[in-house]
């Protein structure tokens, strides 16, 4: 027997201790951000206060290192669809290390993959088969290569404000030029208005355009589709032989209270339809491309073409025990159903709100994707102060009240969009109404004082003069 077969386990693994690592250098996160990764980052949450040191997570909430707790309505910009840590998405990456299985070696068909692509399928019943990959952006990218090989056509047209990633594919199909600026040339696309159905008959008149990619309900801004809209776009694009791609990236399992947003409208079968976030179980990150046999049956038409589209980490055990584990409890705990009524209940009790605070223009959404919208004021004194902000930059005012809620009130939130007076609460789908109440209460001292005129317009002179400065 080796010395290294003789070895302790304790010994051995102890060449590397994570917890030594994070307990020796945890405290330079910022620095190391600074210096290493994106340094506009640190510089941004210094800016608004948001340079917080958060040292465990659970379901719903963080704690910092004096054991204060946060509420969290941002879930990570969706990725947390269960939360933190759920214990039987824990338990099931435990288990999947502990198998030892043989993963990834590209010339099998293990069990785990198979498995997980029945289980989405399941809850998408005029679908057939599933590409695994890594993120929303890769379910996007698959979307936009499979529309425009079963097609023969190189367009595709998407929503303006939509938001379906950030590498080149997605990218070209982004609604916002802020995102697209400096990344020319793209891929051939264009845009049409969210619900303009003459706008997408013109185009579909071209004779060029392979699909349309459209979030039901957009994450900039918080816009649902029309009533209608997706069934009739979709007749129209089948009519001009082109396809509809649902990216339900952030709306797709449970988010809206149906499994799929499109789900909301009767009559909606997308060709294609993109998931990822909530699928990962805030662990392991994972994307899928649904769509129809034939769509499927046309790109890998031979042998030869058995690897056309592929992913390196696709279908990885851990992601695929990640996504069986949230799927079980996504069954098992109704969460669909439970994130309908807490969403009903905290759009409910946030549109009340609009009688009473002028600078609350709207509140809407479904489920647990929620929009709240400010606009300008009725009274003199708050339509001077309004414009102050909206001439330095727009947005500022929705920025003004995201602070106080995590300074104050230990609730972490953000705004919708650059450039837009819009809040979205997207919280873990397992939020109950203790916690609809501590936001509801939160928001309610926010927007006393920004009517009374207290510090919230402090902190929004601070933030005219950082938009002023770096304009």
């Amino acid at each position: 027997m080796t010395t290294a077969e003789s070895a302790p386990e304790s010994s051995r693994a102890g060449e590397f201790d994570l917890g030594a690592l994070l307990a020796e250098r945890g405290a330079e996160r910022y620095e190391l951000h600074t210096r290493h990764l994106n340094h506009q980052l640190p510089r941004m949450l210094r800016t608004i206060g948001f340079d917080k040191v958060y040292e465990r997570a659970e379901g719903a909430h963080f704690w910092d290192a004096d054991g204060n707790d946060y509420l969290d309505m941002l879930a990570g910009f969706g990725v947390m669809g269960l939360g933190r840590h759920h214990p039987v998405v824990r338990k099931a990456l435990h288990d999947v290390l502990d198998a030892s299985l043989a993963d990834l070696t590209r010339f099998d068909c293990q069990p785990l993959p198979g498995l997980l692509a029945e289980k989405l399928l399941a809850h998408s019943p005029h679908l057939d088969r599933v590409f695994f990959g890594n993120s929303g952006t890769e379910a996007v990218e698959g979307a936009l290569k499979f529309a425009r090989f079963v097609t023969g056509r190189p367009r595709v047209l998407y929503c303006e404000h939509g938001f379906h990633g950030l590498t080149t594919g997605s990218l070209s199909v982004n609604g916002e030029s802020g995102f697209r600026d400096g990344f020319a040339p793209l891929l051939p696309d264009t845009a049409v208005p969210l619900g303009d159905l003459d706008a997408l008959e013109r185009e579909l008149g071209k004779g060029d355009v392979a699909a349309l990619i459209v979030e039901p309900i957009q994450g900039k801004g918080v816009h649902e589709a029309p009533p209608g809209y997706l069934r009739a776009a979709q007749e129209l694009l089948h009519r001009h032989k082109a396809l509809l791609i649902a990216d339900e990236v952030q709306t797709g399992l449970g988010r809206t209270g149906d499994f799929y947003a499109y789900q909301h409208e009767e009559g909606v079968e997308p060709d294609l339809v993109c998931v990822a976030k909530a699928l990962s179980g805030g662990y392991v990150p994972a994307g899928a491309t649904l769509g129809k046999d034939w769509i499927f049956r046309k790109v890998y038409s031979s042998m030869d073409r058995v690897l056309v589209h592929s992913a390196s980490f696709g279908g990885n055990a851990q992601a695929m025990a990640a996504g069986l584990a949230v799927l079980s409890v996504m069954d098992n705990e109704r969460i669909v159903a439970r994130a309908r009524a807490t969403g009903d209940l905290l759009r409910s009790r946030l549109a009340a709100l609009t009688e009473k605070y002028e600078l609350l223009a709207d509140v809407r959404g479904r489920g647990l994707m929620v929009g709240i919208e400010f606009g300008r004021p009725r009274s003199l004194k708050l339509r001077g102060r309004w414009a102050m902000l909206q001439a330095a930059r727009k947005g500022l005012f929705a920025q003004m009240v995201v602070v106080p809620l995590l300074q104050r009130h230990r609730i972490l939130t953000q705004v919708s969009g650059d450039h837009m007076e819009v809040i979205k609460l997207i919280p873990p789908l397992i939020i109950d109404e203790r916690d609809v109440d501590r936001f509801v209460d939160a928001f309610t001292a926010v927007m006393d004082d920004a009517h009374d005129g207290g510090l919230v317009w402090e902190f929004g002179r601070t933030l005219v003069k950082q938009a002023v400065a770096h304009r």
